[in-house]
């Protein structure tokens, strides 16, 4: 079901995207009362809606903070894995029927509050506050990473367990198996088709907040993470064959030392 006509919003409000979990069960919440589905869309506060992502993302249009943490605090049944410090971003909002959707002085222009241009604005909210919460976790990888990458550089080991480089690998492909598989952030909804104007302010918005690019970066870094991480774990691996031989070596040592011993000490 979709709202064909405004729904009853402020002629100005603030709308702010939440990444607060892994995952949000959307389909028992607010089921018989949806104003859209794919994104969930709800009624809630005295005026303001909320769109629900399955990832994780809770957008909140026209909520005051109270409203907010109330909402989080009630969907707290239906989050699994929630993030011990959620990701946030807001655009402020002004309804304006006779002009075209732009942005200005930091304010999104929105032709109307149709239940298809709020589920437009939150998809884009939505892949941009992971974007986002990702980004910071590749930066955080790439401070760990570079004093390897520099030890080795200098004729060092790396210095690093290979569980450790395990554990970054997995990181990595773990965020690109959330951004590829379940954000889908390449992707166009599906609403989209039938609503060709609604197209454009996605477009548009897509433009805004970089999508394309910042995934495309994101994905750049990902690759670099990986190859670096199984490069490093590639030389603990000969290091530890390296040992090994050593070991082999310094026992056969031991073998002739011992049988020359026991030859001089017979004579």
């Amino acid at each position: 079901m979709v709202a064909t006509v405004p729904l009853p919003l402020p002629n100005t409000f603030t709308v702010v995207a939440h990444f607060v979990g892994e995952r949000v069960d959307t389909r028992s919440i607010g089921v018989g009362t949806r104003l859209a589905d794919f994104p969930v869309l709800v009624r809630s506060g005295r005026e303001g809606v909320v769109a629900l992502f399955r990832y994780g993302v809770v957008v909140c249009f026209a909520l005051d903070a109270a409203e907010q943490a109330s909402f989080l605090k009630h969907l707290g049944g239906f989050l699994a894995a929630p993030l011990s410090e959620p990701e946030t971003e807001s655009v402020d909002v002004r309804i304006d029927p006779d002009t075209s959707e732009h942005s200005v002085n930091g304010v999104l222009v929105l032709r109307d509050t149709r239940a298809p241009r709020l589920q437009a604005l939150a998809e884009i909210l939505a892949k941009s506050v992971v974007l986002a919460f990702y980004e910071k976790r590749m930066n955080a990888l790439f401070e760990h990473m570079e004093p390897v990458a520099r030890d080795i550089e200098s004729g060092g080991r790396g210095g690093v367990a290979g569980k450790d480089l395990l554990r970054h690998i997995g990181g990595a492909l773990l965020v690109e198996h959330t951004m590829v598989g379940r954000v889908e952030v390449g992707e166009k909804p599906e609403f989209l088709w039938d609503e060709p104007d609604v197209e454009r302010l996605w477009v548009r918005l897509e433009d805004d907040y970089e999508i394309v690019e910042r995934n495309v970066s994101l994905e750049r870094k990902l690759d670099l993470v990986s190859k670096t991480a199984e490069t490093l774990l590639q030389l603990s691996n000969e290091n530890r064959a390296l040992r090994v031989e050593w070991y082999i070596v310094a026992l056969i040592v031991f073998e002739i030392l011992l049988t020359l011993y026991q030859m001089f000490v017979r004579d």
